[in-house]
């Protein structure tokens, strides 16, 4: 019997939104269609090819009781904060935050060749670590492994553990996954999966389906001939049908399931895929601040005015 696959449960096309001192950039969540899949808080898609809609950049602001995860496909991010970190990512470099109990920092993203591009995922903190010490991880893009699979498809294993290879992230407290997987065209990708964990895929090149083909018997009509290329993982990649398949930008919430599923046609596609276990635990956001309670909300309103934000070691 074959893996179950996970269902598409919900698919979210990406909200325009301007951030920071004035950044133009695409918000899957949280929107008014769908909320905090728990453990993950936010996913935003920035870039552009003119400057204006991003030199204003993110100055300097707060977090508590999240991580951030910045990850550069072009262009560069200056980051500065009060750790006293400071540096610069370029394309396929991660910076992996930890706020904790309190942390200032600034982004300012440049482009190369007039080109910026990148994403930001927020991940939430359990109510134990939401006070730990602040963190930062900078990942450059020749430690991130690239791992070949027979199905044709690359895959950067940023966190997580792949085909027993593991990303250089660890000691995240949701135990995450992040992918970016690259497809090319008329192939199918499988992503063996755990129980009870969250799963979201972002689709932001090409086209893809991420549903299983359809049953024997249903044949496809004469003027779409069966693709050529080899099957991988047992699951055939077809002609698209009027349904199921997505063009990006979408990003896709999955029900539970054994493995997650891709297939391409005629266009090749790429996409990030993360991974979570859900912290079942309340959700207070104020802006940069996500807590258990509204008293405890209140209390970090209430350091950051009277300069007790910042804790010295």
């Amino acid at each position: 019997m074959s893996p179950a696959t996970c269902p598409v449960q919900q698919v979210v096309h990406p909200q325009n939104v301007l951030e920071g001192a004035g950044v133009r950039l695409k918000r899957s969540f949280p929107t008014y269609l769908l909320d905090f899949p728990d453990p993950f808080l936010l996913f935003d898609h920035f870039g552009s090819d003119n400057p204006a809609d991003y030199l204003k950049g993110f100055p300097t602001h707060p977090h508590r009781g999240i991580e951030t995860v910045t990850y550069m496909l072009e262009g560069t991010v200056a980051h500065r904060d009060s750790l006293g970190n400071a540096g610069v990512i370029g394309a396929g470099d991660v910076q992996w935050m930890t706020a904790g109990r309190g942390i200032l920092h600034e982004e300012m993203p440049k482009g190369v060749n007039g080109k910026m591009e990148g994403f930001q995922l927020w991940v939430n903190l359990p109510g134990y670590l939401k006070m730990t010490r602040p963190a930062y991880q900078e990942i450059s893009a020749r430690n991130i492994p690239l791992v070949r699979r027979k199905d044709g498809s690359t895959v950067r294993l940023i966190a997580g553990e792949l085909d027993g290879i593991v990303g250089p992230v660890v000691g995240i407290a949701a135990d995450p996954t992040y992918l970016d997987v690259e497809m090319p065209a008329e192939s199918a990708f499988s992503l063996p999966v755990e129980h009870g964990q969250t799963i979201l895929a972002y689709l932001f090149r090409g086209q893809a389906c991420f549903e299983e083909p359809p049953p024997p018997g249903d044949e496809m009509p004469a003027s779409s001939p069966l693709p050529s290329a080899p099957l991988a993982y047992g699951v055939p990649p077809a002609e698209p049908p009027d349904e199921g398949w997505l063009a990006a930008p979408k990003l896709l919430l999955f029900g539970d399931g054994e493995r997650l599923l891709a297939r391409t046609a005629s266009d090749p596609a790429r996409f990030l895929v993360f991974l979570g276990r859900a912290l079942h635990e309340p959700i207070v956001r104020y802006g940069p601040f996500v807590m258990n309670t509204r008293e405890e909300i209140e209390d970090t309103l209430r350091d950051l005015r009277s300069g007790r934000f910042i804790v010295a070691d």
